[in-house]
């Protein structure tokens, strides 16, 4: 199988590559350009990006336990069609993903992209007794995480940062003091007031960023802040790094595209409804200077699948999240790219070298002799998202039409064509 990619913008922040060029792919690895050999498949790239295959460091994907919300293998469909060949899945399961067993499991289930499982910090995620790290690496882990609830004993997450150093992965810290975010619902301030609802203070996420900071500062182990939402946040990871500290960071697309505005402009629809919950316009561009400065290194969907009957509930009791996989590359692009918030290469290493390197994977990158993994996206085309393939509809884009989209995505030899849709 020869495929032969003609003529599009190559944009490798692996590489420092952003050039015209043409690449070429044999038995499913890429071997260059190509020129004299007849391809059995010709993809016409001009005007379009190409792309080293996304790699989302936090996807929600529900199995086991909620497969009517989403199972490992719809979930990798949604991913590719959005340009993510590699996911990285939560361990908020039922049951939660605390021993090597269902790591295995997840490894071993039927899948479209590459999923890999993130283990929980702590048995049945209750926050009491650490879970068996080690046994969770061993069996494939990459990363452990009680993402959904933080850890709010700090004796444990010593431990779980002494335990994750010895295996040099990272403890994903879920950065929210929930004795301070109670039964809030959207972000403490003005907008709250507005619409009746209780409150979630900023200070809630900080507290804890400052303290996972200095646990990690103390032990040496490795801490990544998951879907950081806001300014002080930001301030307090951009100080940790310039002293060393072992942190690293990720905000979601809503995060940046949205704010608590938008909640007030659709005061009914729960798609706005997330956890962090969205924040001022000052938290939003904070988040896209610290993206500019890398003091966040990483852009992650935070894709949340929910039944629709849970999110037609009032906005106070429905869940929290959204779906993201096939919409955040299109959306992004088209608010931070072709504004000049971002340039192309800085936002697409965000989404692939950057979170390759924090989890300790060998890709994220073009390589010539190595296995094919990238997509042909079109930022100018536009289509209608009315059809998500993931098995959940709970997103604000839903109906929309959007700007660029994810025209092939290539693993090896796979092809997956979205051109006629």
């Amino acid at each position: 199988m020869k495929i032969r990619i003609v003529g599009g913008r190559i944009v490798d922040p692996g590489n420092n590559r952003d050039e015209i060029a043409d690449i070429l792919i044999v038995d499913g690895k890429i071997v260059g350009a190509g020129e004299a050999v007849q391809p059995d498949l010709l993809i016409d790239a001009r005007g379009k990006i190409v792309i080293p295959g996304l790699i989302d460091m936090h996807t929600h994907l529900r199995e086991p336990g909620r497969e009517d919300e989403e199972t490992i293998y719809t979930g990798s469909i949604a991913g590719v069609a959005g340009g993510f060949t590699t996911l990285v899945c939560m361990a908020n399961t039922t049951p939660p993903v605390d021993n090597g067993g269902l790591v295995r499991f997840i490894l071993e289930a039927k899948k479209e992209a590459t999923v890999l499982p993130v283990g929980a910090i702590t048995k049945s995620r209750m926050g009491k007794e650490l879970a068996e790290i080690g046994d969770m690496v061993e069996a494939g882990a990459v990363a452990i995480s009680d993402d959904g609830d933080p850890v709010l004993d700090s004796g444990i997450m010593r431990r779980a940062l002494e335990y994750a150093k010895i295996f040099d992965i990272p403890v994903i810290s879920h950065a929210e003091d929930k004795r301070l975010s109670g039964r809030g619902v959207v972000n403490e301030g003005v907008v709250a007031l507005k619409l009746g609802l209780p409150g979630i203070p900023s200070i809630a996420e900080d507290i804890m960023v400052a303290r996972d900071i200095y646990l990690a500062k103390y032990t040496g182990g490795r801490v990544h802040f998951a879907h950081v939402s806001t300014e002080g946040a930001v301030s307090l990871i951009r100080e940790a790094k310039a002293e060393g500290v072992k942190v690293t960071a990720e905000v979601t697309p809503h995060h940046l595209i949205f704010t608590e505005e938008d909640v007030l402009a659709n005061p009914y629809d729960t798609n706005y409804k997330v956890n962090p919950p969205l924040r001022t316009e000052r938290d939003r561009v904070a988040l896209i200077e610290a993206l500019k400065d890398g003091t966040i290194d990483v852009i992650a969907t935070d894709h949340a699948p929910h039944a629709s009957f849970e999110k037609e509930l009032q906005f106070i009791d429905a869940p929290f999240g959204i779906i993201g996989l096939e919409t955040a590359l299109p959306v992004l692009v088209d608010k931070l790219v072709n504004t000049g918030e971002l340039d192309w290469i800085t936002f697409i290493a965000k989404l692939t070298v950057n979170p390759a390197k924090i989890l300790g994977l060998d890709k994220g990158w073009l390589k010539e002799g190595e296995s094919a993994e990238l997509v042909v996206f079109d930022p100018e085309a536009e289509w209608v998202f009315d059809s998500p393939r993931s098995l959940s509809r709970n997103s604000p884009f839903l109906g929309k039409r959007l700007k660029g989209k994810v025209l092939y995505t290539i693993v090896g030899e796979k092809v997956w064509d979205f051109t006629g849709e």
